[in-house]
Parts: C-alpha cells; structure tokens; sequence
C-alpha cells in the first residue's frame, strides 16, 4: 500500500530554513546597509508567511463534517495551498524580475564588502535549505514508491507537500543562481551578471509556480485519489468473494480523506438482509485496508445484463 508523507514536518523545517535565512539576510542588511539584501530579507520573510499559511489551511482542512459541510473542509487545505503558489508567483518571480531589471538599468553594483556579505550568506542559506528540501524528500520518498519524482508531482494529492517540494527546490536553485551571478560579478566587476542572475531566479520561480499551480487547480476542481491507490481499491473490490464484478468505482479526494462510490454486480440476489450485511462487511473491510477512506457509497446491481 501507498504511503503519506508527514506534510507538517516538511513545513516546520521549510518555515525554519527561511526563517534563518531571514534572520542572516537581515544581519548583512544591517552591517553593510545594502538596500538590495533587505529587500531579500523581506523576500524570506514571505517565504516564512507562505509556510504559515500552509499550517492554517492544514488545520482548517481538519474541521469536522456538518450538515453545511457535509464531507468535511478538506479540500480547503487546497485553496491555501493556491494562495501560495499565487504568492511565489508574485511576490516571488514577479519581484525578482523587477528587481533583475532594476539592477540592469542602474548598472550600479553593491560595494566589495556587500558582495561578500552577499556570498556568506548564500552558502548559509543553501545549507538550510538543502536541509529543508532532504527533510521535504524524505516525507515525499515515503508516497511517491517506485515513480519518478515528476511522476510523483503530477499524481500526488498531498497539495501542501507538492507546493513545499517546489518551492524548496526552486529555492535551492535559485541560490545556486544567485551565488554564482554574486562571484561572477565579483570577479568581473560587471554587475550585469547579478541582474542576470536574479533575472534567472525570478524565471524560474514563476515556472515553478505555475506547474504548482497547474496541480492545485486540478486537486480545487474535484480530483480521484493517486492513481496507485485507486488501482489498489479496484483490485480489493475484485478480490471480494461476494462481489461478481465492479461495474464503476469512482474516488474523489477530498484533502488527507477520501470518498469512495462503488457500483458492484452482487453474488447475492435474493436474501435482502444478508445482500445489505455483506455490503456493510465489505465497507467495514475496506475501510480498515485504506485509512483514508471516511465516505463510501455502495450501490449492489444483481442483474448480471448490466
């Protein structure tokens, strides 16, 4: 059976990453007073804000079922998962452009010391945040099985670690961009290869955020559980004594729980309570194989034409 990944972790070490490279942006701020690293600094500090908002929409998605509500809030986990990649869009590649382009038309670069504060920095920062992105594996590493991690990207239903996936990685590129835009500048002189470098960061944060995007929207919209597991339910189905064949199995997820509806051609035709016991047994079983299924709906058809 597919496993679940700890998304709370992964985001407890991607809100502390960013906030010490917040904290070490915010010191070379200080000491050097470049304008360009406060302006980093700020950048991490919404990057601390888009792992908060991950936390809130995993607790709200926790709220229980109401008659308003009648399947829980779990898809609201989702719609904050959107916001941030709305916010890594924006706040994220849309500053960095601007900033990139700035920096290309001032052709002014940061004093000597700066840079180096710069340097500092980065290396600190791309040690944290490989950190964060080995922790934020190994959760993905526990769901994702035998498929390639862009496989995994594109079936997982876990909306809060696939936006701390990508944003991690993203982040870690983007450092490594950064890092070798600042020594090139240093070497050269030139600070178009800064604007470059930050041009760059700024590209790619906007790709990443629209893939990212691109897998909430369809998780918003009413997707099926991860292929794997529904191909795990179907096989469970088939292997039941008293079910002939599955004539439809429809899944959809609905945040960390799932729904279920079965239609099914019974064994059973004529001995009505013993039909309704068997359906009751076999929800009962496969709600004890597949945890996250809080809903099922089976509807038995005896008519083996169907």
């Amino acid at each position: 059976m597919s496993g679940s990944g700890d998304s709370t972790r992964a985001i407890l070490y991607a809100l502390s990453a960013n906030f010490a490279i917040a904290v070490a942006k915010g010191a070379a701020a200080f000491f050097t007073g470049s304008s360009a690293m406060l302006a980093e600094t700020i950048h991490s500090l919404a990057d601390c804000g888009n792992q908060l908002l991950l936390l809130l929409g995993m607790k709200q998605a926790r709220q229980p079922a109401s008659p308003e509500y009648p399947l829980g809030h779990g898809r609201e986990v989702y719609f904050w998962s959107f916001l941030v990649a709305v916010m890594l869009f924006t706040v994220g590649g849309m500053f960095s452009l601007y900033e990139g382009v700035h920096k290309l038309r001032a052709g002014e670069t940061e004093p000597g010391s700066s840079l180096w504060w710069a340097v500092a920095v980065l290396i600190f920062a791309l040690i944290a945040e490989g950190i964060s992105l080995r922790t934020c594996l190994q959760e993905v590493d526990k769901s994702r099985g035998h498929r390639s991690l862009w496989r995994w990207f594109r079936e997982s239903r876990q909306a809060e670690l696939v936006v701390i996936f990508g944003e991690d990685l993203a982040a870690l590129v983007g450092l490594a961009f950064a890092l070798l835009a600042v020594l090139a500048t240093i070497i050269t002189g030139n600070p178009v290869w800064d604007a470059i470098g930050t041009l760059g960061i700024g590209a790619l944060l906007i790709v990443v955020a629209v893939l990212v995007a691109i897998e909430i929207k369809a998780m918003l919209i009413g997707q099926s559980v991860d292929p794997d597991r529904q191909r795990q339910i179907r096989q469970f189905l088939d292997g039941r004594p008293e079910i002939i064949r599955v004539i439809s199995l429809i899944t959809m997820q609905l945040g960390n729980e799932a729904m279920v509806s079965v239609q099914a051609h019974m064994r059973e035709e004529k001995d009505v309570p013993l039909l309704v016991d068997q359906i009751n047994t076999i929800e009962h079983a496969m709600k004890e194989a597949f945890p996250e299924v809080r809903w099922s709906f089976f509807e038995p058809d005896v008519r083996a034409g169907v």
